[in-house]
């Protein structure tokens, strides 16, 4: 059985009075790549800003490794989220005024690594990532797909325990969508834990794991395995699936 790396129970959310979430129960299994659809107004990103302790839900239970960490002291709560939760936003949010190597390795040194392997590691990726040509410029100096990507490096350089995405691709292209999913598909199959939001079935199609959000509830969870490229059958049953459940 697969180990539960992140558990809530009971997960409730309002605004103004407005239930946005209501008695969510949700497991993630370490090394999964799960992703959460729904239309918009469901309480996706409401969600996962509650899994990863960017906001607080207004009841429930939140496990991170088997500990709780609802209700502990904002201080632990931001080292945690800086020591073992990677994010990436549709707005990149890196820098301005450094270079995207100087994103990458900033983030890298919140564990209190070596400065000299940070960079080693930081380079790495910039290689696999297309990015080394790159790594000296501004943000402001490159693209939207490039930018993306060094989100993507800055996320995992710290190899955290989980990656929280929230439609990391909804400001791209197809082409840069794809480069970064490939990226994101990439460290799932090292064992990355991925848990991401999105509104797109092309996406959605890289997750091993669909859970649907509507009104606050989880409506379904449908298990894809793992994602092969061109599969036709895989397409359908998503397809199918999300269809019936009137998406």
């Amino acid at each position: 059985m697969a180990e539960i790396i992140l558990k809530g129970r009971g997960i409730s959310k309002s605004f103004d009075g407005i239930k946005v979430l209501e008695n969510i129960d949700i497991d993630i299994s370490k090394g999964s790549f799960t992703m959460i659809m729904g239309s918009s107004g469901a309480g996706k990103s409401t969600l996962l800003y509650a899994l990863s302790g960017m906001d607080k839900s207004n009841s429930g239970e939140i496990e991170y490794k088997g500990k709780s960490i609802t209700g502990i002291l904002e201080k632990q709560m931001a080292e945690l989220r800086s020591e073992e939760f990677g994010f990436i936003f549709q707005q990149i949010h890196l820098v301005s005024s450094l270079t995207l190597l100087e994103n990458v390795t900033v983030a890298g040194c919140a564990r209190k690594a070596d400065t000299a392997d940070v960079i080693k590691r930081a380079e790495k990726l910039f290689e696999k990532m297309n990015l080394s040509g790159v790594r000296n410029k501004l943000p402001s100096a490159v693209s939207g797909g490039e930018g993306q990507r060094a989100a993507v490096a800055r996320a995992v350089i710290k190899n955290p325990g989980i990656v929280f995405a929230d439609e990391p691709t909804g400001a791209l292209n197809r082409s840069n969508t794809d480069r970064v999913l490939d990226l994101l598909s990439g460290i799932h199959n090292e064992g990355q834990t991925v848990l991401m939001i999105t509104h797109d079935m092309h996406c959605a199609l890289r997750g091993d794991r669909i859970i649907y959000l509507d009104d606050g509830h989880i409506k379904g969870e449908l298990s894809l395995g793992s994602f092969v490229r061109g599969d036709i059958q895989r397409q359908q049953r998503l397809s199918d699936w999300l269809a019936a459940l009137g998406w």
